[in-house]
């Protein structure tokens, strides 16, 4: 890899300015996963579709996103990674136009489904960031950098719903479009090339995915974890709107963007997290983290009586939880060697994304068969799975030491 002095030195790694830019243009792509979820209607009248039908752009969205992960993303370990990025995220604007411009519902769903392909940019970005700082501060800057990934998801939802609302769904897109142009142009003028060292096919590289899944415990930890959280995580964020639209709380757009938003602040947690990485408590962290995630849903518990207050607090401790949770997970694969990161990054974030589709679907189900009860229960059943799996830990450690 080269870079020059301008992107960051071989101790002190990127600059900030870069660090911002890679935080940037990660939150812009990612967000283009959720834009479409909260005008789902407005895309299915606009057709002719009713909405159980046009609910198959979240889907075809999210199944592109796993299949980018899994055979787009892991090139990071071939080609070039500059080269590589540009050219997905001149994909996701190809993407967007052609969402914008469609002139049926098929042609939308091809759409959305180049669009969660590309976006998976977005996770290419991420390990650019560790492969560029050394070990001593990889958790802070990639924390840092993921702060800008969950920002995007977070603020993806009250954008769309307001500006989408307000000026229409093609509007959004084309919105997104435009923002998508400016990241094209910082990344091509602020990324350093990387040149990974690697000789095998592609065959070869997607077929060693497997065997990196079954012989990297790390791995498969940190992934079981994350897919505990991201499960909590989506089922919270797809639920939540539809509890606080009805009785007692019978919520707006307006307001219910509001509390959306709320959910930002936990978002500025990863960096700390980051740095206690660094320092040696990753497992402080993930136990902290798992506490959070139990207080969201006993919170949110408490809070079906009417209390609002209850529910934005939790938004925040389910975000700094999962940020938390995430970046020391990404950090610990970070630290594992180079030439196999891409993988091993891409591996991860699939595990724990079928995690969140395992969550969408429960939200549903929660909120129509038990409400605000099953949905909570079901919350705190995700904490005591990560928890039974976080002593498993000790048990290990007291293992080797005997």
């Amino acid at each position: 890899m080269s870079s020059s002095s301008q992107t960051g030195s071989s101790t002190g790694g990127p600059r900030p300015w870069l660090i911002l830019s890679l935080a940037m243009a990660g939150g812009a792509t990612v967000a283009n996963l959720y834009y479409a979820q909260p005008l789902i209607g407005q895309i299915g009248n606009s057709f002719g579709v009713d909405v159980s039908a046009a609910g198959l752009i979240v889907t075809v969205l999210q199944l592109g996103y796993v299949a980018g992960l899994f055979f787009i993303v892991p090139l990071g370990d071939l080609i070039e990674n500059k080269r590589l990025i540009l050219i997905t995220l001149a994909g996701v604007i190809v993407s967007l136009i052609a969402a914008a411009t469609a002139i049926n519902i098929w042609v939308f769903i091809a759409a959305s489904l180049l669009l969660g392909l590309t976006a998976t940019a977005t996770q290419m970005i991420v390990p650019i960031a560790a492969h560029l700082t050394p070990e001593n501060r990889r958790g802070q800057v990639v924390g840092t950098v993921v702060s800008g990934l969950l920002l995007g998801i977070l603020l993806a939802r009250p954008l769309s719903t307001l500006f989408g609302g307000q000026f229409g769904w093609r509007a959004m897109y084309g919105l997104s479009g435009a923002v998508m142009c400016v990241a094209l142009l910082i990344m091509a003028l602020a990324l350093p090339r990387r040149h990974p060292k690697h000789s095998l096919s592609y065959s070869t590289l997607i077929a060693s995915l497997w065997h990196l899944l079954l012989t990297t415990p790390v791995l498969q930890r940190r992934a079981v974890y994350q897919a505990f959280f991201f499960g909590a995580f989506t089922m919270f964020w797809t639920a939540v709107p539809l509890l606080l639209e009805a009785p007692p709380f019978s919520l707006g757009h307006v307001a219910l963007s509001a509390v959306m938003l709320s959910g930002v602040i936990g978002a500025f947690i990863a960096p700390l997290a980051g740095r206690l990485a660094d320092k040696g408590h990753g497992q402080a962290v993930t136990g902290i983290s798992i506490g959070l995630l139990a207080i969201t849903f006993v919170l949110t518990w408490l809070g079906s009586s009417g209390s609002l207050v209850l529910f934005i607090i939790a938004g925040i401790t389910l975000d700094a939880g999962t940020q938390a949770n995430l970046v020391v997970g990404q950090k610990a694969i970070y630290a594992l060697p180079a030439e196999i990161r891409s993988r091993l990054n891409a591996l991860y974030l699939a595990i724990f994304f079928l995690g969140g589709a395992v969550g969408s679907a429960l939200s549903g189900f929660a909120v129509t068969r038990g409400g605000n009860a099953a949905f909570s229960a079901i919350g705190l059943g995700f904490a005591a799975f990560a928890f039974a799996l976080f002593v498993t830990e000790f048990r290990r450690a007291r293992g080797c030491a005997g």
